[in-house]
């Protein structure tokens, strides 16, 4: 059902407007003369009210005139009004039968409020297609990243159930780096969702933060001297606040990262607390990463080159993902940027309680007045 029932409401108001209009001019012209013909009757000598022949067809044709007038600018009001709102009214049944790509057409722009209409229902409808057609991508990347390992565990079982191969400490060694590339995986996915849907929970608290580098680095040294990297710390020790569990993860995240895609040579990592904002920083030696998808860097199962990794050393593409989901959880952001010698760096900053209240201390005590110091 379009609406031709609010251009009939219209142009009937305009009508019942235009009527009541004249009606008031000839009811008050009687009032006016009645009254000048009691209070002042030398100023007229005609004493007949009621309006002759000529005169009753004068006000007809008047009445008819100004009906017809507003009848139009009705109508014409009406249709101006009638394009952008029928189709809204089109693109939401269109969109309601599945057509995402249906937008409105805002018409003549005079009229701000229903070509408002129109704009904001098709920004609705770019956002909706938007996060339907990540939906469909974010569906066939996790079947696409669960389906390897899944397999790999079905066929090593399988093998093992037919004694195809040996149970042996090797076997279940294989086994067990499957399933924890799983948990990961799966952990990995649960961050980024509470973090989309706003519910990733953070436990603030103050920590050494150098300390919780030094020991992710240790644990992770072993992985990146075998790809030929060596790490190399620059570390403010003074505390911080943040939660220690999932800035250790996002480090782990990113080491991860640079191993697999940086070039043998130093992954520099260094914090530092300064502005009332704690920063993580990991700089590899290259080979960079190209200016067109830097943009793109911390969106989930995005991979600048997926020839650099080969076989099923490919990663899942959610490292970075659930870097920037710490970040924003910490009321901070991730950034990617290029360093000087030619690799990436990577940056994680949050606000550091701690640093800014000092500073709002300092500022009190500094501007208080000498007197004031002992009270």
């Amino acid at each position: 059902m379009r609406l031709e029932g609010l251009s009939r409401q219209i142009a009937l108001w305009m009508a019942a407007m235009a009527f009541g209009a004249t009606l008031l001019v000839v009811l008050t012209a009687y009032v006016f003369y009645t009254l000048t013909f009691i209070y002042w009757p030398n100023q007229y000598e005609q004493t007949n009210w009621i309006p002759t022949g000529p005169e009753w067809m004068w006000l007809i044709a008047t009445t008819l005139v100004v009906l017809a007038l507003a009848v139009f600018v009705g109508i014409n009001l009406a249709r101006r009004i009638l394009v952008p709102l029928n189709s809204v009214a089109d693109s939401i049944r269109r969109v309601a039968r599945g057509d995402l790509g249906a937008r409105a057409v805002a018409g003549d722009r005079s009229l701000r409020e229903a070509a408002l209409l129109a704009d904001n229902f098709n920004a609705l409808a770019d956002e909706l297609q938007r996060v339907t057609e990540e939906q469909v991508f974010w569906n066939a990347a996790i079947a696409h990243e669960l389906r390897t390992p899944v397999t790999v565990l079905r066929g090593r079982l399988q093998g093992l159930a037919e004694g195809v191969f040996p149970a042996d400490e090797s076997q279940f060694r294989s086994l067990l780096t499957q399933v924890e590339g799983l948990t990961r995986l799966i952990e990995d996915l649960r961050v980024i969702s509470l973090a989309e849907s706003g519910h990733l929970a953070i436990e603030i608290r103050t920590t050494n933060l150098a300390a919780d580098v030094k020991a992710v680095v240790a644990l992770f040294t072993d992985a990146l001297q075998a790809a030929g990297q060596h790490p190399v710390l620059e570390l403010d020790e003074r505390p911080t606040r943040c939660d220690p569990v999932r800035i250790r993860q996002a480090l782990l995240a990113l080491l991860e990262n640079a191993r697999r895609h940086a070039v043998p040579g130093s992954i520099r990592i260094q914090t530092r607390v300064d502005e009332g904002m704690c920063r993580l920083r990991v700089e590899d030696d290259g080979p960079g990463i190209p200016a067109d998808f830097a943009p793109h860097v911390f969106k989930a199962f995005r991979r600048a080159d997926e020839a650099r990794a080969s076989g099923g050393n490919k990663g899942s593409g959610l490292g970075l993902a659930v870097v920037a989901a710490i970040a924003h959880a910490h009321h901070g952001k991730a950034t990617c940027g290029a360093a000087a010698g030619g690799g990436t760096v990577f940056e994680i900053c949050w606000p550091d309680d701690l640093a800014v209240a000092g500073a709002r201390d300092r500022n009190r005590r500094e501007s208080r007045p000498p007197h004031a110091a002992h009270d």
